[in-house]
């Protein structure tokens, strides 16, 4: 994971890409950028609440998660073209005229987009005008809801072309740069809408000052940023410039399809289990122990699929080419690595979440410690699958992807219906679980990996090894911990943590060696 790129332009990042820059220096920048990111999406999601609360009754802020959970669905209208758009620019890697055809398809796929934003933008004004969203959720005696609705999916559909230039940073190795712009107009966002609220207070005021730094973003790197970090989308002047046809542009969308699906089916597992308990579980304090509980489940998760992004970029980079001595060392390394995170992160989490879910809850909530164990484990078995993901993301297969995502959504609805009314909760954690160990890793990370390395059954045996070793051994630290330091409350919790990672910085410490960690990298099979 710490090899130099070096490949020819044209076939690796081009004459405007990073040239001989470290692949270790790229994938860094991405993990940090990656970090900020969830750090300031837990910013927004927890941190501004106080704030707005301080000025907003409960109605008000409960509209405003309502509008901002709209805007965060517009993602969904992007319908897998960026993806499709990542993999025809890495095709393009191997081609004589890299820049030329990729700066042809670039903006075939901007006229895409525009188009998208046109259409989409005329449905969501008629779809407020036709049906307004005051009376639709329920807000009727909520001031400038609709017209706060309005802005912000407006707003977000407004900023789906930088999907297009994103995906290109992601290709020439410029994927922590675009990040880093994003945070950003993240943080920018986050200040103005303290300003919104402090001077005006009204729902509209603030989706303005969210919605205005994305836009401003957007404009940013479409307009000047991917012009000049490229400047062969400058070149090939647009009068030699031939709009493209009807058929191939309806075209896109259909290839764009399968990634499409699989994206669709990670929000479905997210978001799909929370309706489904709240509608077939009938007591609300189990429904509010899933909700609480799914949080830190989700979150690992996401940890380990911002760990995988640039590994993506970089492996997809490598297919590209055909290096496949590169991929293979590259993604077995990458497998072992976000396995270990996710392993470390729930060996954490395990004995400790009991004490940290009282005093977020107030103790109001009871702990289910059945349903956080199951999700907290089903989150560490998925990793490595997660990577294989996102290699399939960027190494366009379309038809492994269309059929195991869809195949894992179905066997989650059914294993839902049939779990949830017997097991409650617990039957919803079963499902997700189960539908990520039959079939996203059972069947799209075997494949992918039998594809890849040499040794995939001993790689697999590698990483459940390295993960029984590290979830048990952090576990049984953390429950020695918290027999030897008996108490309860803030501080408390507190040292029990900062106790748990200097043990466990004791025990990792050989790792600084640096010929140490390159005999335990020959030894993952690859």
């Amino acid at each position: 994971m710490t090899d130099t790129q070096t490949d020819a332009p044209g076939k690796a990042d081009g004459r405007s890409g990073p040239g001989g820059a470290g692949r270790a220096r790229r994938l860094i920048h991405g993990w940090s950028a990656n970090l900020v990111q969830m750090v300031l999406g837990l910013t927004q999601q927890l941190l501004l609440i106080p704030a707005f609360l301080h000025v907003w009754s409960g109605d008000l802020l409960a509209a405003w998660l309502a509008i901002y959970a709209a805007g965060s669905l517009v993602v969904v209208a992007d319908s897998g073209l960026q993806l499709r758009a990542i993999n025809r620019f890495l095709a393009f890697k191997s081609c004589a005229d890299c820049d030329g055809r990729t700066a042809s398809f670039y903006r075939a796929m901007l006229r895409i987009y525009l188009a998208i934003v046109a259409v989409l933008g005329v449905v969501l004004c008629a779809a407020v005008y036709l049906a307004p969203p005051s009376a639709v959720l329920g807000f009727h005696a909520t001031p400038t809801i609709d017209s706060a609705m309005l802005v912000m999916t407006l707003g977000m559909l407004l900023t789906l072309p930088a999907n297009l230039a994103s995906g290109l940073y992601r290709v020439r190795g410029q994927y922590g740069r675009t990040v880093w712009l994003q945070n950003a107009a993240l943080l920018l966002g986050q200040i103005a809408q303290l300003a919104a609220l402090a001077t005006f207070g009204s729902l509209l005021a603030v989706a303005i000052a969210f919605v205005s730094m994305q836009l401003l973003f957007t404009i940013f790197i479409v307009a000047f940023d991917a012009p000049r970090l490229f400047p062969f989308l400058r070149r090939n002047g647009q009068s030699t410039f031939v709009p493209p046809s009807w058929r191939w542009s309806i075209g896109q969308f259909g290839r764009a399809l399968p990634f499409a699906v699989a994206n669709i089916t990670e929000l479905a597992l997210v978001n799909v289990p929370v309706l489904l308990v709240s509608a077939l579980v009938t007591d609300r304090v189990a429904v509010a122990q899933w909700g609480l509980t799914r949080v830190i489940a989700s979150l690992v998760r996401g940890l380990c699929l911002q760990v995988t992004l640039p590994l993506g970029a970089e492996l997809g980079h490598d297919h590209a080419i055909g290096d496949k001595e590169r991929l293979r060392r590259l993604y077995a390394q990458g497998s072992v690595f976000v396995t270990g995170l996710a392993c470390l992160i729930v060996a954490g989490l395990l004995p400790f979440w009991p004490d940290f879910f009282a005093l977020w809850t107030h103790g109001s909530i009871p702990y289910d410690g059945p349903l956080a164990v199951t999700l907290l484990l089903g989150s560490a078995v998925v990793a490595p699958s997660l990577l294989a993901l996102v290699f399939a993301n960027h190494s366009n297969r379309g038809e492994l992807l269309i059929r195991t995502k869809g195949l894992q959504l179905v066997v989650f609805l059914v294993l839902s219906f049939v779990l949830i009314p017997r097991l409650g909760p617990l039957g919803a954690a079963l499902a997700v679980v189960a539908s990520d160990i039959l079939v996203q890793f059972g069947l799209l990370g075997l494949v992918i990996m039998r594809q890849t390395l040499r040794q995939p059954f001993r790689h697999v045996a590698f990483l459940s090894l390295m993960a029984v070793a590290l979830v048990a051994s952090g576990w049984l630290i953390g429950l020695a911990i918290i027999g030897l330091v008996p108490g309860s409350g803030l501080v408390h919790f507190v040292v029990e943590c900062a106790i748990w990672l200097i043990a466990v910085g004791a025990l990792a410490s050989p790792l600084l060696n640096a010929t140490l960690r390159e005999r335990l990298r020959a030894l993952v099979p690859a």
